[in-house]
């Protein structure tokens, strides 16, 4: 069901226009939690997407909810990376859609189990500008923005604008020369701090779950569980483990790598 914001959301004060009117879906407590935006080139190189999933779910282990517009490519992979149940998409179209088409599932996902919020009113359909808006209320969102891919003078610099009037603090993934140009730029200029090692950078933000006298996943692996208990008592968090290369799934069996 899509609701009405009815309810003050500090962070967007930073805004340069506090919005008129917010609509969301789903669980609207993730926006008392803290957050991270995490944004990026709708086409990364494999590098990027491997290492953005490992951010995102570096993060959301140690509490961290990441927001991010559910576009193709980074945005996507930041949001499945965080786990649909820990993430916040901020859309470009009302509610009522679930655009683009090809994230449809994830959206579905993420109106069900995390968060789903928008500037604009049920029945509105995207256009260009509506992402630039979109783009602003996601960085808002976060308490620092992570650049993962971007070319210059792409929609991801407009986001880097809009973290730089706010004051937030930008950091970016490390890129080969002529890869990134944009990431390198900010690199270059002493705009943004590289991310040169994910787990020291989430630990920025507090201790892993599996560190901090929680249940122990780690140990609960070593002992090769049932791929359906293990589903059961971790969700999200074996997905995320999988798509690291840290546990395989072997004739039913949860196996540690």
């Amino acid at each position: 069901m899509v609701r009405k914001v009815d309810f003050p959301i500090p962070e967007l004060e930073e805004m340069e226009h506090y919005p008129p009117h917010l609509w969301y879906k789903g669980n609207r407590a993730l926006l008392a939690r803290p957050k991270i935006s995490i944004v990026g080139s709708r086409r990364p190189l494999s590098y990027t997407r491997s290492a953005v999933m490992q951010l995102a779910a570096a993060l959301s282990r140690r509490g961290i909810v990441i927001v991010s517009g559910a576009a193709m490519g980074v945005d996507a992979l930041a949001h499945r990376g965080a786990g649909v149940s820990n993430t916040i998409a901020v859309m470009g179209c009302g509610l009522d859609h679930r655009y683009p088409a090809i994230n449809a599932s994830l959206i579905g996902e993420i109106e069900e189990k995390g968060l789903v919020m928008s500037q604009f009113e049920p029945g509105f359909r995207a256009r260009g500008w509506s992402f630039v808006v979109r783009n602003e209320t996601v960085v808002a969102l976060g308490s620092v923005l992570v650049v993962a891919q971007a070319d210059r003078d792409s929609g991801t610099m407009r986001s880097v604008a809009f973290a730089e009037k706010m004051g937030k603090k930008i950091y970016v993934l490390p890129h080969r020369l002529g890869e990134s140009e944009g990431t390198n730029d900010l690199l270059k200029e002493g705009r943004a701090e590289a991310i040169y090692d994910i787990d020291a950078f989430a630990s920025l933000f507090g201790a892993s779950e599996e560190a901090s006298g929680g249940e122990d996943f780690i140990l609960y692996c070593k002992s090769a569980p049932s791929y359906e208990e293990a589903v059961k008592r971790f969700g999200d968090r074996l997905f995320e483990a999988e798509l690291e290369g840290r546990i395989a799934i072997e004739n039913g069996r949860v196996i540690l790598l």
